[in-house]
C-alpha cells in the first residue's frame, strides 16, 4: 500500500484536511477554551465537527461552539501534546453521575 506523503502536513495518509470545523468549547475565565476528549483508547484528542447539527445530536444543544479550520485546532492542542484531532465522533458515553454510597448491612457492626 502506497502512502501519500505531502510537506508540512500533520497527516501524511489524509489526502484533504477538513474545513472549518464546529469546535465545542467550555467557558474559563480568559473567555473559551476547546473542550477535549478521550478516545476509547484513553488519549486525549480534540474534537471538530462537520456540522452544526453533528455537533448537538452528539454533545446537546447546550453545548457551545466556535468555528475553526482543522490546522488551527491542531496549533491550538499541540502545545498540550494533543496531536489527534477526531472529526465527527459518533459514539459518546453519558456524564458520569455521582454515585450514592452503597449501605451494607454488616451485622458484625450493628452488634457493636
Amino acid at each position: 500500500m502506497s502512502e501519500l506523503l505531502y510537506e508540512d502536513d500533520p497527516e501524511p495518509s489524509d489526502r484533504h484536511p477538513a474545513g472549518p470545523l464546529y469546535v465545542p468549547v467550555r467557558p474559563g475565565p480568559s473567555g473559551c477554551a476547546a473542550r477535549l476528549f478521550r478516545t476509547p483508547l484513553g488519549d486525549r484528542t480534540a474534537v471538530g465537527f462537520t456540522s452544526e447539527r453533528g455537533l448537538t445530536a452528539t454533545l446537546g444543544p447546550g453545548q457551545a461552539w466556535i468555528r475553526l479550520a482543522e490546522p488551527a485546532l491542531r496549533a491550538l492542542t499541540a502545545p498540550l501534546g494533543i496531536i489527534t484531532v477526531t472529526v465527527d465522533p459518533q459514539f459518546t458515553a453519558p456524564a458520569p453521575r455521582p454515585v450514592k454510597p452503597a449501605s451494607y448491612d454488616v451485622p458484625a457492626l450493628r452488634a457493636a
